[in-house]
This record gives structure tokens, C-alpha cells and sequence, in this order.
């Protein structure tokens, strides 16, 4: 297992052991974090461990043209139950990211310094959200970062039934008129796959970074 010191490098990705997990240690600073997913690596550790960093194989993606949209989800597009912001409420939706209720999870993986060093990378123009309302409450939202053409998700919540999907949907949406070309979602999940994302193998993966990072 790679030990990180103060040295701001990481090893190669082919490195990783089959969960994906690459190194240990370092810190969560912005240019440790951003040199980390622009080679296909990103920090998931639980609060009273030391930095974990992976570089999982598969990775778990979506590309934005292959958005799935069911017709009782885009009813809900259509009807107006909710407002979409972009941008709006960084440190809100990062709050609730950390707070929320997940079924099978006992706690979250947002640290207090997790949830520092996100805000320090959206105040740097790295790091985004998009927000879900409903009369004036944020009911739902995402925030990940992005690097050229890639928006690296990190994590979302949902206070009411499809206000996360809501969000999640017109972001990507926004992100095609950008001509972003491709959505890291990192680890696989049903929610996640219902609306598209694939397993793809890292060595493509990274590929795409250096073409689109």
C-alpha cells in the first residue's frame, strides 16, 4: 500500500488493490485533491480513519447523451413542483449531503474537513452544485467537481421523493450545453444506473481524462 507524505504525487493508478483502494495519507488541500481526479482518483475514508484515496476497476459512469428520463420522470420535469438553481446553495447542499439519512449506511464519509476542503474548492470555481426547491426549501441537490469537459459527482441528497433526480437530470442537461462529454459517478449504484451510468474499465476511463481533463 503507497503511504502519501507531504510530496504532492500519487502513484499509478494499476496500482490499486482489486476494491481500488491506491494510497494512504496526504492531506485535502486543492492542489492534492485536483492533481487526484485528474488522474482518476478521489478520497473516500470515514471520519476517524486516515485519507483513503481510490482508484476503483471498473469505474462507473454516464455519459450525457445516454441520460435515461422514464415518463413518470419527466412528468415530474414537466410539472413544476420544483425549482432548479445552479450555484446557489454550495455549502447548504454540502451540509445536507453530510446529514442525511441513507438506507444500509450508518453515517457519511463527509468529514468536517471534507466538507472544508469542498467549499474551499467551489469558492477556487471548482467545485459545484445543483439545487432542487420547493416554496423557497431546498429539498434536494448534488455537488461535484469539474475539470474541463468531466463533472466528477460527488455526492447528492433528497428530502422528498425525486427532488435529487430533479436536480440531477437539468444538471446534466446543463452540463451537455457546456459540451461536457462525460459524468464520473465513481462507485456503482441503482439510482445511478436508472438513469444511465455504465461500468466502463479504467484504463478507458482514464483515456477519456486526457482527452477531456
Amino acid at each position: 500500500m503507497f503511504l502519501i507524505g507531504k510530496e504532492l504525487i500519487f502513484p499509478p493508478v494499476d496500482q490499486a488493490d482489486e476494491e481500488g483502494l491506491l494510497a494512504i495519507g496526504g492531506d485535502l488541500s486543492a492542489e492534492r485533491l485536483l492533481l487526484a481526479y485528474q488522474n482518476g482518483i478521489f478520497p473516500w475514508y470515514n471520519e476517524d480513519e486516515p485519507i483513503c484515496w481510490w482508484s476503483p476497476d471498473p469505474r462507473f459512469v454516464l455519459y450525457p447523451d445516454k441520460l435515461k428520463i422514464t415518463k413518470s420522470m419527466q412528468t415530474v420535469l414537466n410539472n413544476g413542483t420544483f425549482r432548479l438553481t445552479i450555484n446557489r446553495a454550495f455549502e447548504e447542499v454540502i451540509k445536507n449531503c453530510k446529514s442525511v439519512t441513507r438506507k444500509n449506511q450508518d453515517g457519511t464519509w463527509i468529514s468536517p474537513d471534507v466538507q472544508e476542503a469542498y467549499i474551499n474548492l467551489h469558492k477556487l470555481g471548482y467545485a459545484h452544485s445543483a439545487e432542487a426547491w420547493v416554496n423557497g426549501e431546498l429539498v434536494g441537490g448534488l455537488y461535484g467537481i469539474r475539470l474541463g469537459k468531466i463533472f466528477f459527482g460527488e455526492s447528492m441528497f433528497s428530502k422528498v421523493s425525486n427532488a435529487s433526480k430533479f436536480a440531477f437530470i437539468n444538471y446534466v442537461k446543463q452540463l451537455q450545453k457546456e459540451d461536457v462529454q462525460l459524468i464520473d459517478c465513481q462507485i456503482y449504484t441503482d439510482h445511478l444506473k436508472s438513469l444511465g451510468a455504465m461500468m466502463i474499465e479504467r484504463e478507458n476511463f482514464i483515456n477519456l481524462l486526457h482527452k477531456y481533463c
